[in-house]
């Protein structure tokens, strides 16, 4: 008996062939058409994307970040996890090379719009949010991702353990959720380790993590973690992770009695925004083991609890509406003095930022 073929799945497998064989330029390799499309900026990405299907999907691929960070073409884009007088969690990503404004990141998962103790991300080109809870609800292990390649949220590989208000940074192209508030009291001292590589999350323990985490970064190859201070203990307790023999040990006494607000590491130099009287930025010398001042921010551009992130040489401050400040590294000098930094408006929304990150491409 002879089967009859209508046509109609044989056409469609042609027309896939032949996009897929279709150059990317008329007229030139592809390698060549590689080396000139990698070179168009990134806030053109989304128009690329409409011109064909082969494009959208190179601009997707690894191939694509690859040549672009090779050729030192990568360009970093800020995002902010913003929560407003409802509880309720947005992202914002800021170009730093127009300075122009923040644009919202639509397709946040609705269902987690009010979780609170959230963690938050950016590994490869995708950012995370992790874990978190519900009111009174536990703590849940779910993950979920953003392409900012193709724009896209995904359900990700969950947590080893469920946990929320904890400490979350990458370190040697892996990730780490540390401590927190978690659902099972015999994960209280544990942390979890995810590998993009496998797509597996690992869970470790050690007795020196605790719950109560206030701040974490990542400096010299290592993770720091200070834990929130309290009235009846007069030193801040904080521990480092050493990579070598994958233990948290106590840190430095020096350098954590400065470290009373968000930090941020430049060129590897910390650097913490004190906002105990106003909004100053001070320097660890980590030579002479003692914090400097490095100026004082003025009271009308800054617009406290303030976030920071780094882009190259450039500090970013970045407080309530999405008000930002820029601060030059480069620029300050030794003396304590009035920064005067550039800046962008905030929002007319008068919502807290949670976290600040920034990812390349």
């Amino acid at each position: 008996m002879e089967l009859v073929d209508d046509g109609k799945e044989s056409s469609s497998s042609v027309n896939e062939i032949e996009v897929t064989n279709y150059p990317l330029i008329c007229g030139l390799p592809d390698d060549i058409s590689l080396m000139c499309l990698a070179r168009v900026p990134r806030k053109y990405h989304s128009v690329l994307k409409c011109v064909s299907k082969r494009w959208r999907d190179l601009i997707c691929t690894e191939e694509w970040r690859f040549y672009r960070r090779k050729q030192k073409l990568d360009e970093t884009w800020i995002y902010a996890l913003c929560r407003d007088k409802l509880n309720e969690i947005f992202c914002y990503v800021l170009d730093p090379n127009t300075r122009r404004d923040w644009k919202l990141i639509d397709g946040l998962p609705p269902h987690i719009s009010k979780r609170k103790g959230i963690g938050f991300e950016a590994l490869g080109n995708k950012l995370f949010l992790l874990g978190g809870c519900n009111g009174f609800q536990d703590s849940t292990d779910e993950v979920y991702s953003y392409d900012a390649s193709s724009n896209h949220w995904v359900e990700a590989t969950a947590l080893s353990t469920a946990r929320c208000y904890f400490a979350c940074e990458v370190l040697d192209e892996k990730m780490h959720a540390i401590g927190g508030i978690v659902s099972n009291t015999n994960d209280l001292h544990s942390w979890d380790t995810f590998d993009p590589l496998t797509n597996c999350w690992i869970s470790n323990k050690d007795p020196n993590i605790v719950s109560d985490i206030e701040d974490s970064v990542v400096i010299d190859g290592k993770i720091y973690i200070r834990c929130c201070r309290f009235p009846v203990t007069p030193h801040i307790y904080a521990v480092v992770y050493e990579p070598s023999s994958g233990t948290w040990q106590h840190a430095d006494a020096d350098m954590v009695l400065g470290w009373r607000g968000p930090a941020v590491v430049v060129d590897g130099t910390l650097f913490v925004l004190d906002q105990s009287f106003g909004t100053r930025l001070m320097m660890w010398h980590k030579e002479r083991r003692e914090w400097t001042s490095v100026g004082k921010l003025s009271p009308l551009l800054t617009r406290p609890p303030c976030r920071l992130v780094a882009v190259g040489k450039s500090i970013f401050i970045i407080g309530k509406g999405l008000s930002t400040v820029i601060v030059d590294v480069g620029d300050l000098g030794n003396e304590d003095k009035v920064i005067l930094g550039s800046s962008i408006p905030r929002l007319l929304s008068n919502f807290d930022v949670v976290s600040c990150k920034s990812l390349s491409i």
